[in-house]
């Protein structure tokens, strides 16, 4: 196998809404920047957004500031978010909305011109193309894009980000990419707890199935300090095809039932201490309803007309076609029957919730020459796509103007030898443990051991120390894993990096001993939220010469 060696200015690591958007925007304002952006599938059709989307749900309306967009988040999040990151974000929403749509994104609009409402954050769109969108905007730019190459590790001297390592999964070639600044796109993690749909539909679930965590899983293992990852998570969804509720909900503006058909969430506001259900809370009742026997639950359609629905199911032609099929294969439509609920494994996103890398106001991770955007930056949660596209461009600005007195550094041959070992070690293995035995024995740690469908997300601490044993034995058998081809090993890598974030999250929950966010955070240990002791952010470093994880606290307003 070869090696690649290619130079840049600013890597950028994922090329989803995030890592797309920071190219263009680097080269609007420096043209002569050597960009590189690595991929590992197609820039076309990668991450979360790849089947499209219908709905930007943040944007600022008329009437709105983002002042009230920040206290809107913090009420969401019961009062630990990162507040300057959130106002950053907010100042930038409705600019980046519009950048996009100079791109060539359709949104919706009235009579009037104003971008059409679909909620009281939310604008509608006709996104099904948003990613081939997005990738046509990086065409007309000098951007190097390395499709199909999965990136492995960063290059890192212990003082300095200078670059990543990839494997090329179409040509086995090893790349070698230095760079003066890096900023990290990758989004979330999916698959590190069993899905509800298993088998051959394992891959059918509400985020990227291939979305495994790598920015996360790279900067853990170069000392990083990552924010949050207690705050998982699980998303109420169309029952079997994932499909987002919110359209129905929200865009539809259908009731939650029980089986009983009565409007169950009314009941549950009193007992959650206000008068507006959180998002989670919808999760909760959901949950709550199906114990007392009064499930299943469903969002009810059939008070729909015909244009209604002939309305919803455009919409989900435009993000999640699925439910579209679903409804034609058993000829009942959503107004024949309504559609039934539940909720997803724990996903980690930085972007709903917010797990991700502690960040500075300019998206500097704690770690020179790294920079995080989107869903793999920690601390501001409800940033959805548009935040991502905010993030990105405060990233590539502050990036641009950090490397103007850095050179590239040169790397040993000994460093890059070594990691080309490392990485196709399991090719080299005739026999050993498959990645889809070690993944699965993942899952069901991580499910029945730290929260997962089969625990209705509960935590407690004998569970969880004993799912920190189980990871750590794990972790050790990863070097037994053996690859049959390109693909197989990737899956490999995955894995790898899936346990190692895995066990970053059992240490986060671990150490938040009260419950702060209900079914995402529930411990049956602490059952109470402590505002005396836990409104702080909960931060872990991982030593990779020890294998030891410090957990430390940061005040809300660092």
């Amino acid at each position: 196998m070869g090696v690649i060696h290619i130079d840049s200015d600013i890597l950028i690591i994922g090329g989803g809404a995030a890592g797309c958007f920071a190219a263009v925007d680097i080269y609007k304002k420096s043209p002569n920047c050597q960009v590189v952006i690595m991929e590992k599938a197609h820039i076309e059709r990668s991450g979360c957004l790849a089947m499209g989307l219908n709905a930007i749900n943040a944007y600022l309306h008329p009437g709105q500031t983002p002042e009230s967009h920040v206290s809107y988040v913090e009420r969401e999040f019961e009062g630990v978010i990162r507040k300057d990151l959130v106002y950053s974000i907010a100042q930038r929403l409705n600019e980046v909305v519009k950048d996009v749509e100079d791109m060539g994104l359709p949104i919706e609009k009235n009579e009037d011109g104003a971008y059409t409402r679909r909620g009281k954050r939310s604008i509608r769109i006709f996104g099904e193309r948003l990613k081939p969108i997005l990738a046509e905007a990086v065409r007309k730019t000098s951007a190097q894009v390395l499709n199909r190459v999965v990136a492995t590790n960063f290059i890192y001297d212990g003082e300095r980000i200078s670059g990543a390592f990839g494997y090329g999964i179409r040509d086995s070639m090893f790349y070698v990419v230095r760079a003066k600044a890096v900023i990290v796109a990758t989004g979330g993690a999916s698959g590190i707890y069993r899905p509800h749909n298993t088998g051959e539909a394992r891959h059918l679930m509400w985020y990227c199935p291939w979305n495994a965590g790598t920015g996360y899983a790279m900067g853990i293992r170069v000392g990083a300090e990552m924010t949050s990852f207690e705050n998982r998570f699980i998303a109420l969804r169309v029952k079997d095809v994932h499909a987002p509720t919110g359209t129905i909900a929200v865009g539809a503006h259908s009731k939650q039932i029980n089986a009983r058909g009565e409007d169950y969430l009314e009941c549950y506001y009193k007992h959650l201490g206000g008068n507006k259900c959180l998002t989670q809370h919808r999760l909760f009742a959901t949950l709550e309803e199906t114990r007392a026997g009064r499930g299943p639950c469903y969002l009810d359609t059939t008070t729909l007309n015909e244009a209604d629905e002939r309305r919803l199911k455009e919409d989900f032609l435009n993000m999640n076609p699925q439910i579209i099929l679903l409804w034609a294969s058993d000829s009942m439509g959503p107004r024949k029957k309504p559609v039934e609920i539940q909720g997803t494994e724990p996903f980690i996103v930085g972007g709903h919730c917010q797990a991700g890398y502690w960040i500075d106001k300019e998206r500097r991770a704690t770690i020179d020459g790294l920079y995080a955007a989107g869903e793999v930056a920690g601390g501001a949660p409800k940033k959805y796509v548009s935040g991502s596209w905010a993030e990105a461009r405060i990233a590539a600005a502050a990036a641009q103007e950090d490397i103007k007195e850095v050179s590239l550094k040169d790397i040993e041959d000994e460093i890059i030898q070594s990691e080309k070992t490392s990485v196709l070690c399991p090719l080299t293995k005739k026999t050993g443990v498959s990645p889809l035995e070690v993944r699965e024995r993942l899952q069901k740690i991580m499910d029945e051991y730290a929260g997962g469908i089969s625990m209705n997300y509960a935590l407690h601490e004998e569970r969880l120390l004993e799912a920190r044993r189980l990871l750590k034995c794990l972790k050790e058998r990863t070097k037994d894993i053996s690859a049959v081809n390109n693909y197989n090993l990737v899956e490999t890598l995955e894995c790898i990096d899936r346990i190692d974030v895995a066990r970053i999250v059992v240490e986060h929950l671990i150490y938040r001993k009260e419950t702060r966010w209900s079914c995402y955070q529930t411990r049956l240990d602490y059952p109470e939220k402590d505002d005396s002791r836990w409104l702080t952010f909960v931060n872990s470093i991982y030593n990779p010469n020890t294998d030891e994880i410090k957990m430390v606290e940061r005040p809300l307003n660092s």
